[in-house]
Protein backbone atom coordinates (compact mmCIF):
# COMPACT_ATOMS: atom_id res chain seq x y z
CA UNK A 1 0.00 0.00 0.00
CA UNK A 2 1.37 3.21 -1.04
CA UNK A 3 0.02 6.28 0.82
CA UNK A 4 1.32 9.87 1.47
CA UNK A 5 2.39 8.64 4.90
CA UNK A 6 4.44 5.46 3.52
CA UNK A 7 5.99 7.93 1.08
CA UNK A 8 6.65 10.70 4.04
CA UNK A 9 8.04 8.14 6.43
CA UNK A 10 9.82 5.72 3.85
CA UNK A 11 7.63 2.65 5.53
CA UNK A 12 6.12 -0.36 3.51
CA UNK A 13 3.15 -0.41 5.23
CA UNK A 14 0.38 2.51 6.52
CA UNK A 15 0.44 1.28 9.90
CA UNK A 16 2.21 2.82 12.78
CA UNK A 17 2.81 1.50 16.21
CA UNK A 18 1.98 4.23 18.40
CA UNK A 19 4.18 5.31 21.59
CA UNK A 20 3.34 3.13 24.71
CA UNK A 21 4.54 4.30 28.06
CA UNK A 22 6.61 1.32 29.18
CA UNK A 23 5.91 -1.03 26.76
CA UNK A 24 7.21 0.48 23.58
CA UNK A 25 11.08 -0.84 24.07
CA UNK A 26 13.46 -1.65 21.57
CA UNK A 27 12.55 -5.31 20.68
CA UNK A 28 8.60 -4.16 19.59
CA UNK A 29 9.62 -1.18 18.38
CA UNK A 30 12.49 -2.97 15.75
CA UNK A 31 9.54 -6.08 15.47
CA UNK A 32 7.13 -3.31 13.90
CA UNK A 33 9.61 -1.77 11.97
CA UNK A 34 10.86 -4.78 10.32
CA UNK A 35 7.45 -5.84 9.63
CA UNK A 36 7.30 -2.87 7.45
CA UNK A 37 5.29 -0.86 9.39
CA UNK A 38 6.64 2.39 12.09
CA UNK A 39 7.94 1.44 15.52
CA UNK A 40 8.11 3.94 17.75
CA UNK A 41 10.27 4.13 20.88
CA UNK A 42 8.84 5.79 24.21
CA UNK A 43 11.71 8.05 24.93
CA UNK A 44 10.01 8.50 28.46
CA UNK A 45 9.89 4.45 29.30
CA UNK A 46 13.65 5.23 30.28
CA UNK A 47 14.25 6.86 33.69
CA UNK A 48 17.00 8.89 32.11
CA UNK A 49 18.25 10.59 28.87
CA UNK A 50 21.03 8.59 29.15
CA UNK A 51 19.11 5.75 29.62
CA UNK A 52 17.71 6.07 26.23
CA UNK A 53 20.56 7.02 24.68
CA UNK A 54 21.35 2.78 25.35
CA UNK A 55 18.18 1.86 24.56
CA UNK A 56 18.52 3.98 20.90
CA UNK A 57 21.54 1.78 20.32
CA UNK A 58 20.40 -1.32 21.01
CA UNK A 59 17.23 -0.35 18.60
CA UNK A 60 19.54 0.42 16.18
CA UNK A 61 21.30 -3.21 16.60
CA UNK A 62 18.21 -5.04 16.09
CA UNK A 63 16.65 -2.64 12.74
CA UNK A 64 17.70 -0.87 9.69
CA UNK A 65 14.39 0.41 8.75
CA UNK A 66 12.57 3.71 9.78
CA UNK A 67 11.73 3.98 13.22
CA UNK A 68 10.70 6.47 15.40
CA UNK A 69 10.77 8.54 18.91
CA UNK A 70 7.77 9.69 20.96
CA UNK A 71 8.22 12.49 23.17
CA UNK A 72 5.13 13.39 25.35
CA UNK A 73 4.72 16.83 27.09
CA UNK A 74 2.25 16.35 29.81
CA UNK A 75 2.39 18.34 33.29
CA UNK A 76 3.81 16.33 35.81
CA UNK A 77 4.38 16.51 39.64
CA UNK A 78 8.14 16.47 38.78
CA UNK A 79 9.45 17.65 36.02
CA UNK A 80 10.86 16.29 33.48
CA UNK A 81 13.95 17.15 31.56
CA UNK A 82 12.89 17.61 27.91
CA UNK A 83 15.68 19.52 26.26
CA UNK A 84 18.26 16.58 27.46
CA UNK A 85 15.92 13.73 26.24
CA UNK A 86 15.85 15.92 22.59
CA UNK A 87 19.36 16.27 22.94
CA UNK A 88 19.95 12.62 23.23
CA UNK A 89 17.25 12.05 20.13
CA UNK A 90 19.05 14.54 17.38
CA UNK A 91 22.62 13.31 18.49
CA UNK A 92 21.18 10.30 17.65
CA UNK A 93 20.24 11.25 14.16
CA UNK A 94 16.37 10.00 14.96
CA UNK A 95 14.44 11.18 11.76
CA UNK A 96 11.02 10.76 12.76
CA UNK A 97 9.18 12.05 15.55
CA UNK A 98 5.63 11.44 17.09
CA UNK A 99 4.74 14.19 20.18
CA UNK A 100 2.17 14.06 21.73
CA UNK A 101 0.73 16.17 24.92
CA UNK A 102 0.83 19.91 24.65
CA UNK A 103 2.04 21.83 21.65
CA UNK A 104 5.10 20.92 20.60
CA UNK A 105 6.16 24.38 19.72
CA UNK A 106 8.77 25.56 21.62
CA UNK A 107 10.78 22.50 19.92
CA UNK A 108 10.00 23.15 16.40
CA UNK A 109 12.76 24.90 15.39
CA UNK A 110 15.29 22.92 16.70
CA UNK A 111 13.50 19.45 15.17
CA UNK A 112 12.83 21.27 11.93
CA UNK A 113 16.58 22.22 11.63
CA UNK A 114 17.63 18.86 12.10
CA UNK A 115 15.46 17.46 9.20
CA UNK A 116 13.21 15.52 11.64
CA UNK A 117 9.47 14.51 10.26
CA UNK A 118 7.26 15.41 12.91
CA UNK A 119 3.73 13.90 13.48
CA UNK A 120 1.66 15.45 16.22
CA UNK A 121 -1.02 13.79 18.05
CA UNK A 122 -4.25 15.28 18.85
CA UNK A 123 -7.52 14.42 20.22
CA UNK A 124 -9.40 17.56 18.25
CA UNK A 125 -9.67 19.58 15.56
CA UNK A 126 -8.80 22.83 16.56
CA UNK A 127 -5.47 21.22 18.17
CA UNK A 128 -4.75 19.43 14.42
CA UNK A 129 -4.86 22.85 13.08
CA UNK A 130 -2.93 24.29 15.56
CA UNK A 131 -0.13 21.54 14.78
CA UNK A 132 -0.63 21.87 11.09
CA UNK A 133 0.18 25.72 11.37
CA UNK A 134 3.06 25.25 13.78
CA UNK A 135 4.79 23.09 10.80
CA UNK A 136 4.06 19.56 11.62
CA UNK A 137 4.53 16.95 8.89
CA UNK A 138 1.52 15.05 9.83
CA UNK A 139 -1.24 14.39 12.02
CA UNK A 140 -2.48 11.67 14.38
CA UNK A 141 -6.06 12.19 15.00
CA UNK A 142 -7.31 10.27 18.17
CA UNK A 143 -10.75 9.53 18.21
CA UNK A 144 -12.95 8.71 21.61
CA UNK A 145 -12.57 4.87 21.30
CA UNK A 146 -8.79 5.33 21.53
CA UNK A 147 -6.50 4.11 24.84
CA UNK A 148 -4.80 6.80 26.89
CA UNK A 149 -5.57 10.30 26.99
CA UNK A 150 -9.07 10.58 24.44
CA UNK A 151 -9.43 14.12 25.16
CA UNK A 152 -12.54 15.88 26.39
CA UNK A 153 -14.43 16.29 23.45
CA UNK A 154 -15.87 12.53 23.19
CA UNK A 155 -15.80 12.62 19.08
CA UNK A 156 -15.53 9.40 17.56
CA UNK A 157 -13.43 8.75 15.37
CA UNK A 158 -16.15 7.92 12.04
CA UNK A 159 -16.61 11.91 12.59
CA UNK A 160 -13.23 13.00 13.76
CA UNK A 161 -11.18 10.89 10.81
CA UNK A 162 -12.91 12.91 8.11
CA UNK A 163 -13.16 15.98 9.55
CA UNK A 164 -9.61 16.41 9.98
CA UNK A 165 -9.36 14.98 6.41
CA UNK A 166 -11.08 17.23 5.05
CA UNK A 167 -9.77 20.80 6.93
CA UNK A 168 -6.12 19.81 6.99
CA UNK A 169 -3.73 19.60 3.95
CA UNK A 170 -0.79 17.42 5.71
CA UNK A 171 -1.43 13.33 6.01
CA UNK A 172 -3.61 12.36 8.92
CA UNK A 173 -3.27 8.83 10.29
CA UNK A 174 -6.33 7.44 11.74
CA UNK A 175 -5.81 6.41 15.84
CA UNK A 176 -8.27 5.00 17.90
CA UNK A 177 -10.96 1.62 17.62
CA UNK A 178 -8.38 0.18 14.84
CA UNK A 179 -7.34 -3.43 14.90
CA UNK A 180 -7.26 -5.14 12.45
CA UNK A 181 -7.65 -5.00 7.99
CA UNK A 182 -11.26 -4.22 8.42
CA UNK A 183 -10.29 -1.25 10.37
CA UNK A 184 -7.25 -0.18 7.69
CA UNK A 185 -9.78 -0.18 5.20
CA UNK A 186 -12.32 1.97 7.08
CA UNK A 187 -9.16 4.47 8.02
CA UNK A 188 -8.40 5.02 4.08
CA UNK A 189 -11.84 5.26 2.83
CA UNK A 190 -12.40 8.02 5.55
CA UNK A 191 -9.61 10.11 4.22
CA UNK A 192 -6.48 9.04 6.09
CA UNK A 193 -2.93 7.98 4.74
CA UNK A 194 -2.22 6.11 7.86
CA UNK A 195 -3.37 4.15 11.16
CA UNK A 196 -1.88 4.29 14.59
CA UNK A 197 -2.37 1.27 16.92
CA UNK A 198 -1.27 0.82 20.20
CA UNK A 199 -3.18 -1.40 22.24
CA UNK A 200 -3.24 -3.87 19.47
CA UNK A 201 0.13 -3.82 19.79
CA UNK A 202 0.18 -4.80 23.18
CA UNK A 203 -1.21 -8.32 22.57
CA UNK A 204 1.66 -8.98 20.56
CA UNK A 205 4.58 -11.75 21.21
CA UNK A 206 7.59 -9.23 21.17
CA UNK A 207 5.15 -6.63 23.52
CA UNK A 208 7.66 -6.53 27.13
CA UNK A 209 4.64 -7.21 28.85
CA UNK A 210 3.34 -10.05 31.20
CA UNK A 211 1.34 -12.99 29.55
CA UNK A 212 -1.61 -12.48 32.08
CA UNK A 213 -1.90 -8.74 30.86
CA UNK A 214 -1.70 -10.29 27.42
CA UNK A 215 -4.52 -12.81 28.36
CA UNK A 216 -6.85 -10.28 29.73
CA UNK A 217 -6.68 -8.47 26.87
CA UNK A 218 -7.82 -11.52 24.87
CA UNK A 219 -10.39 -12.28 27.16
CA UNK A 220 -12.14 -8.39 27.60
CA UNK A 221 -14.40 -6.98 25.28
CA UNK A 222 -15.85 -4.01 23.98
CA UNK A 223 -17.31 -2.71 27.34
CA UNK A 224 -14.22 -3.68 28.97
CA UNK A 225 -12.40 -0.20 29.48
CA UNK A 226 -13.36 2.75 31.69
CA UNK A 227 -12.97 6.89 31.72
CA UNK A 228 -10.79 7.64 34.63
CA UNK A 229 -9.59 11.39 35.65
CA UNK A 230 -12.43 12.63 34.04
CA UNK A 231 -12.78 15.30 37.31
CA UNK A 232 -9.29 16.27 37.06
CA UNK A 233 -10.60 17.30 33.15
CA UNK A 234 -7.19 14.61 31.76
CA UNK A 235 -9.97 11.66 30.82
CA UNK A 236 -7.51 8.61 30.66
CA UNK A 237 -9.47 5.36 28.80
CA UNK A 238 -8.26 2.44 30.78
CA UNK A 239 -8.66 -1.68 31.10
CA UNK A 240 -11.56 -2.09 33.53
CA UNK A 241 -10.39 -3.50 36.67
CA UNK A 242 -10.82 -3.39 40.73
CA UNK A 243 -8.26 -0.26 40.86
CA UNK A 244 -10.14 1.94 38.11
CA UNK A 245 -12.95 1.24 40.28
CA UNK A 246 -11.15 2.63 43.02
CA UNK A 247 -9.93 5.24 41.43
CA UNK A 248 -13.58 6.14 40.11
CA UNK A 249 -15.42 5.90 43.30
CA UNK A 250 -12.14 8.12 44.94
CA UNK A 251 -13.27 10.90 42.11
CA UNK A 252 -17.41 10.13 42.76
CA UNK A 253 -16.61 11.37 46.99
CA UNK A 254 -14.49 14.43 45.01
CA UNK A 255 -10.94 13.39 45.76
CA UNK A 256 -8.20 15.47 44.51
CA UNK A 257 -5.33 15.18 42.89
CA UNK A 258 -2.82 15.29 45.54
CA UNK A 259 -5.31 12.55 46.85
CA UNK A 260 -5.14 10.98 43.70
CA UNK A 261 -2.03 11.23 43.06
CA UNK A 262 -0.65 7.77 44.63
CA UNK A 263 -3.02 5.81 42.64
CA UNK A 264 -2.53 7.33 39.24
CA UNK A 265 1.33 6.52 39.44
CA UNK A 266 2.62 4.93 36.25
CA UNK A 267 4.91 2.97 38.03
CA UNK A 268 2.11 0.86 39.37
CA UNK A 269 1.60 -0.28 35.66
CA UNK A 270 5.67 -1.05 35.28
CA UNK A 271 4.93 -3.19 38.24
CA UNK A 272 2.02 -4.70 37.24
CA UNK A 273 3.33 -4.92 33.90
CA UNK A 274 5.86 -7.23 35.02
CA UNK A 275 4.19 -9.19 37.27
CA UNK A 276 1.32 -10.00 35.82
CA UNK A 277 -1.30 -8.28 37.98
CA UNK A 278 -4.45 -7.36 36.34
CA UNK A 279 -5.59 -5.60 39.01
CA UNK A 280 -3.77 -3.27 41.14
CA UNK A 281 -3.11 0.06 38.58
CA UNK A 282 -4.11 1.41 35.68
CA UNK A 283 -3.65 0.32 32.47
CA UNK A 284 -4.66 2.14 29.27
CA UNK A 285 -6.21 0.17 26.98
CA UNK A 286 -8.72 1.25 23.84
CA UNK A 287 -12.12 0.17 22.85
CA UNK A 288 -10.54 -1.90 19.92
CA UNK A 289 -9.70 -4.46 22.92
CA UNK A 290 -13.13 -6.13 21.60
CA UNK A 291 -11.55 -7.39 18.40
CA UNK A 292 -8.51 -8.60 19.85
CA UNK A 293 -8.87 -12.89 20.27
CA UNK A 294 -4.99 -13.80 19.79
CA UNK A 295 -1.46 -12.71 20.29
CA UNK A 296 0.53 -12.58 17.28
CA UNK A 297 3.74 -11.86 16.60
CA UNK A 298 4.06 -8.27 15.23
CA UNK A 299 4.98 -9.64 11.28
CA UNK A 300 1.59 -11.49 11.35
CA UNK A 301 -0.66 -8.73 12.84
CA UNK A 302 0.69 -6.25 10.32
CA UNK A 303 1.29 -8.71 7.28
CA UNK A 304 -2.72 -9.88 8.01
CA UNK A 305 -4.03 -6.31 8.31
CA UNK A 306 -2.90 -5.15 5.01
CA UNK A 307 -3.73 -8.61 3.15
CA UNK A 308 -7.64 -8.44 4.53
CA UNK A 309 -7.83 -4.56 3.68
CA UNK A 310 -6.29 -5.45 0.60
CA UNK A 311 -8.96 -8.26 -0.07
CA UNK A 312 -11.57 -5.48 1.17
CA UNK A 313 -10.92 -2.82 -1.16
CA UNK A 314 -10.40 -5.32 -4.64
CA UNK A 315 -13.16 -7.35 -3.65
CA UNK A 316 -15.83 -6.48 -1.19
CA UNK A 317 -16.50 -3.20 -1.76
CA UNK A 318 -15.30 -3.07 -5.81
CA UNK A 319 -17.88 -5.78 -6.23
CA UNK A 320 -20.42 -2.84 -4.51
CA UNK A 321 -20.02 -0.42 -7.54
Amino acid sequence: MKTRLTELLGIKHPIIQGGMMWVSRAPLVAAVSNAGGLGVLTALSLPTPEELEKELHQLRQLTDQPFGVNLTFLPTLKPVPYGDFLEVILAAKVGIMETAGRNPEPYMEQLKSAGVKVIHKCTSLKHALKAEKIGVDAVSIDGFECAGHPGEQDVGGLVLIPKAVSNLQVPVVASGGIGDGRGLAAALALGAEGVNLGTRFVATQEAPVHPAIKQALVEADENSTVIVERSLKNSLRVLHNQHADKVLAMEARGAGLMELAPFLSGRLGLESLTSGDTQSALFACGQVVGLIRDVPTCAELIDGMVSDATDIIKKRLSSMV
